[in-house]
C-alpha cells in the first residue's frame, strides 16, 4: 500500500465528492457519538460473537460438508473470506436493525456500513467513504474479533489501495486515533471438534459405526465441554435428525457415566447451573455421573 500522510480533524477533507467537510475526531463527531451510545447500551462483545459463531457455521456447512475449522485446507480462501459478507446479514439479525439504504443499516437516524475482515483491513466502498463504519476484525490464528465504529473519511483511506470499484483500506495510524472500539479483542467461538486428535476427529466423523455410537465417544472425549447443536449436525453430516440421535442415547451415556444435559429443556439447565455452568439453548453437554450421589460430579 502506498503511504499515506495524515491530515488532521479540523482540516478539510480530500473528498471531492462531498466539498468543503471538516475531518472531526470522534469527540466533536455528534454522529458518531450517539451511534456509539445506542450500540454501547447493548451487550455488543456477547452479540457480535454469537453472531461471528453464526457466519462461520454458515460457511463451514457442517451439516453438509463435515468441515469444522476454518482453517482447513477443505476450506477455500474465497469460502473465508465470505465470513465477512455473511457477518452483516447475522449483526443485523442479532442486533434487530433494518437493511436500510443507503449503506447497510440505519442506527439512531444515521446510516451506517457493516464491513468485516478475516484479512488485515477492510475494503470500504466509495459509497461509505466519510460515512460511519462499523469495522469488525477476526483473527482466526489468534482466536479473536473485535469491533471499531469509525467515520472513514477519505483522507484516512489508502490511496494507492483502491480497486476499481473504488474500495480501499483504513490507515492503520487512522484507526488507532480517529475510531471507537466497542469492544476488547474478545475470544473466538471454538468448534469443540477441535480440541480433539486429528485421529479422534476422523473416528467421530466417519461413516462408521452409527450417528448414536460416534455420538458416544464424541460425548466421551469431550467430558465437561459444550458442544453446540451444530456440532452434532457436523458429525452427523448428510444423515437424518442427528440431534434426535443424540436424544436417543442419554440411557446409553449414563450406562457410561455420563450425564447428558440439553439446554432445549429447563430441567436440564437447572441441572448444569447447579454446576455453574450455564448451558445455552439447543446445546449439550456431558458430566461424569457421581455414583455416590447419583449428580454430576
Amino acid at each position: 500500500m502506498a503511504r499515506l500522510v495524515l491530515q488532521q480533524p479540523g482540516e478539510t477533507c480530500a473528498n471531492m465528492d462531498v466539498s468543503g467537510h471538516r475531518l472531526l475526531a470522534p469527540s466533536d463527531d455528534q454522529e458518531l457519538q450517539q451511534v456509539f451510545q445506542e450500540i454501547t447500551s447493548r451487550p455488543v462483545a456477547e452479540k457480535y460473537t454469537e453472531a461471528i459463531r453464526s457466519a462461520i457455521d454458515y460457511v463451514l456447512d457442517g451439516q453438509r460438508t463435515g468441515r469444522f475449522d476454518l482453517l482447513s485446507p477443505k476450506v477455500h480462501p474465497g469460502e473465508r473470506a465470505s465470513v465477512g459478507a455473511k457477518l452483516e446479514y447475522e449483526v443485523l439479525r442479532s442486533f434487530d436493525w433494518p437493511k436500510a439504504k443507503p449503506l447497510d443499516t440505519s442506527i439512531s437516524g444515521a446510516a451506517v456500513d457493516i464491513k468485516a475482515t478475516v484479512g488485515d483491513n477492510w475494503a470500504v466502498p466509495s459509497e461509505a467513504h466519510c460515512q460511519l463504519c462499523l469495522c469488525t476484525k477476526i483473527q482466526l490464528k489468534k482466536n479473536r474479533h473485535r469491533t471499531w465504529l469509525m467515520r472513514t473519511h477519505r483522507s484516512w483511506l489508502y490511496r494507492g489501495s483502491g480497486n476499481k470499484d473504488g474500495k480501499r483500506g483504513i490507515a492503520v495510524e487512522a484507526l488507532e486515533k480517529w475510531s471507537m472500539p466497542l469492544y476488547d479483542w474478545s475470544p473466538l467461538p471454538v468448534n469443540p471438534l477441535t480440541y480433539l486428535t486429528e485421529e479422534q476427529a476422523s473416528e467421530i466423523l466417519a461413516d462408521k459405526p452409527g450417528q448414536e455410537q460416534r455420538m458416544l465417544i464424541l460425548f466421551g472425549y469431550l467430558k465437561g465441554v459444550i458442544i453446540p447443536r451444530s456440532v452434532l449436525e457436523t458429525v452427523g453430516a448428510g444423515k437424518r435428525d442427528p440431534v434426535r440421535r443424540a436424544r436417543a442415547i442419554k440411557e446409553r451415556a449414563a450406562q457410561r457415566g455420563l450425564l447428558l444435559l440439553c439446554g432445549t429443556w429447563q430441567e436440564d439447565r437447572d441441572l448444569a447451573a447447579a454446576r455453574n455452568i450455564s448451558l445455552p439453548r439447543d446445546d449439550w453437554i456431558a458430566l461424569p455421573i457421581d455414583k455416590t450421589t447419583n449428580l454430576e460430579s
